[in-house]
């Protein structure tokens, strides 16, 4: 019987195990695999395989029975996840269904996800910008969290990385605020939209209107060629799946990779319950998986555990993996464990027409969305009443505009007939939100869902200095507006609430302390040197820019880190 289970225990030992196969578990995935580490990934949703299961790829809008709106029904089944913008009737089922995964909203957060193979990485905008120093300094100089153990030279060459590898189209700015990186070309900006860079250029000093940078191949190189994917064909289908691998997800990219290997075991449908603690050992020797439709309970064992659950589920599964050392949750000697939990703030936008330009209109359509201004607000020195600041999109169209007068033969007539209306604009605000001790996730004491596991507790809000900001970008941008000479702005100051951003950050912060944070400069717990977190729980603050391609890069660094500590027999 003994040999038994030896022999189990074997079948079911890796090298190393990675929980999560979105944007960062990916990226874990490929470096170990790289590296020749046999590794686990496991996946609590569904495989989808790259092209295989993209079942609306390739449809047009009346092959869908609701002409891809959503019906009231599914939006009264919904009320959450049907406010996302990607949730309609050609990309819901990438989405969790709000019935079948409940959660406790002790303050209201909207928790968007993707149970899936690839996660939130086949829905994601794909906007990716480096972070600077003026984010990594940020809490030390501006007095809250905690310091970020490490800086932007941690992280430049790890950015590089994982641009060549991933393809992001962009422009070398020569922005303090926003560094440039290793890109393919970027995506112009239509007429307006350029009007609008060289009018910012002109009246303001440091308010710059960039090409938005994104994760597309532009103009693909060898390398996205070796991984199968294609040139970008400017569809902007993307939350379909794309068939071409025109952006990168980790269904297109990094998991194929991995698979090429060898040295990859991916397994969907694999709910992780905890992460397994060996006291003896003292360190983590594994973790325990419910099958996701048979409820039947599996243990897997590594040397190394990488958590990329994202940033919600990895503070769930790390405040659930108890034990007589760690019975707050491991790794959680300080406490903060599930605190200081920070996301961003896009509750408020502009919109505006433009008389000018008429002898122009758009011709195609841009995947990168148009424009960004980064941040310029309190960059360096204080000089408004609120902490840090906040980025903006921008984007310009033109809409045919339809004669819907009369009947029969001569309406059918105008119908045909389109013209270009009146340019319009827009923008959406993206705040950097102050993490709090007071917006936390926790377990709930009684309830649980179909797999035993806990309910997690959300309670997250913004605060005074959310609003201050929010007040900020609809003054700043209606002067900017008006400057520009657009017409009919209207500001709207938004009700939506923390969650739909999708940029949830923290739980799990880093920190150069283990009395006040959870990771140390690696990515690796303070308390158990073999578990790792690298997705958005691991984040100190929240900067403005997005964060996935900070996770990338980390992801890198840290497995890289992990590698070479275990051939030194440290891990």
């Amino acid at each position: 019987m003994s040999n038994l289970n030896i022999d189990s225990i074997k079948e079911h030992t890796y090298d190393a195990i990675v929980i999560g196969s979105g944007i960062s578990g990916g990226w874990a995935a490929k470096e170990f695999t790289e590296k020749g580490l046999k590794t686990l990934v496991l996946e609590r949703g569904k495989d989808v395989k790259h092209i295989v299961d993209y079942p609306t790829t390739n449809k047009y809008p009346y092959e869908f029975e609701h002409r891809g709106e959503l019906t009231l029904a599914i939006k009264k089944e919904n009320p959450v996840v049907s406010k996302c913008y990607a949730f309609r009737e050609d990309a819901m089922h990438f989405f969790v269904k709000d019935k079948e995964h409940p959660y406790v909203q002790e303050k209201p957060f909207d928790w968007i996800r993707g149970y899936q193979v690839g996660g939130k990485s086949l829905l994601w905008a794909r906007q990716t910008q480096r972070w600077s120093d003026l984010d990594f300094e940020g809490p030390k100089r501006d007095d809250f969290a905690v310091d970020w153990p490490i800086r932007y030279k941690d992280l430049d060459a790890w950015y590089t990385y994982a641009e060549q590898f991933a393809g992001i189209s962009g422009n070398k700015d020569g922005l303090v605020a926003l560094p440039d990186g290793d890109f393919l070309p970027a995506f112009p900006l239509n007429a307006v939209e350029d009007y609008f860079r060289n009018t910012m250029r002109e009246k303001y000093e440091g308010r710059h209107v960039i090409s938005a940078r994104c994760a597309h191949l532009s103009q693909p190189k060898q390398v996205h060629f070796d991984q199968g994917r294609g040139k970008c064909q400017n569809r902007n289908l993307c939350q379909r799946g794309c068939p071409f691998g025109g952006y990168f997800s980790s269904n297109s990219s990094t998991l194929p990779w991995a698979q090429k290997t060898g040295n990859l075991t991916l397994k969907p449908f694999s709910v992780v319950e905890s992460v397994i603690y060996d006291e003896k050992l003292g360190r983590a020797s594994g973790v325990r998986v419910v099958d996701t439709n048979t409820k039947e309970v599996r243990e897997y064992y590594a040397k190394v555990i990488f958590v990329n659950a994202a940033a919600i589920n990895t503070n769930l599964i790390l405040l659930n993996s108890t034990s007589s050392r760690f019975p707050n949750g491991l790794g959680n000697d300080s406490g903060t464990l599930g605190k200081y939990v920070a996301f961003h703030n896009y509750s408020a936008r502009i919109g505006a027409e433009y008389d000018g330009l008429k002898e122009f209109s758009t011709d195609g359509r841009n995947p990168a969305g148009g424009g960004y201004i980064p941040r310029f607000r309190n960059l360096l020195k204080q000089e408004t009443n609120f902490k840090r600041g906040y980025a903006a999109g921008f984007s310009a169209y033109r809409s045919p505009e339809r004669d819907t007068s009369g009947m029969g033969a001569a309406l059918k007539v105008q119908l045909l007939n389109k013209n270009p209306g009146p340019w319009q604009v827009g923008s959406h605000m993206m705040g950097e939100t102050i993490p709090k001790e007071s917006n936390y996730v926790k377990l709930d004491a009684d309830q649980k869902d179909a797999w035993g596991i806990p309910l997690l507790r959300i309670s997250v809000d913004y605060d005074d200095n959310d609003v201050k900001m929010k007040k900020d970008y609809l003054e700043q941008m209606t002067e900017m507006f008006t400057e520009a000479g657009f017409k009919n702005i209207k500001a709207d100051d938004g009700s939506q609430s923390p969650g739909l951003d999708i940029h949830e950050m923290g739980g799990a912060r880093m920190g150069h302390d283990p009395k006040t944070s959870v990771l140390n400069k690696w990515n690796q717990l303070h308390d158990c040197k073999n578990v790792f977190v690298t997705d958005g729980a691991c984040m100190t603050s929240t900067s403005t820019q997005n964060p996935s391609l900070t996770y990338m890069a980390l992801t890198a660094r840290a497995v890289d880190y992990a590698v070479l500590s275990m051939k030194k027999g440290e891990l």
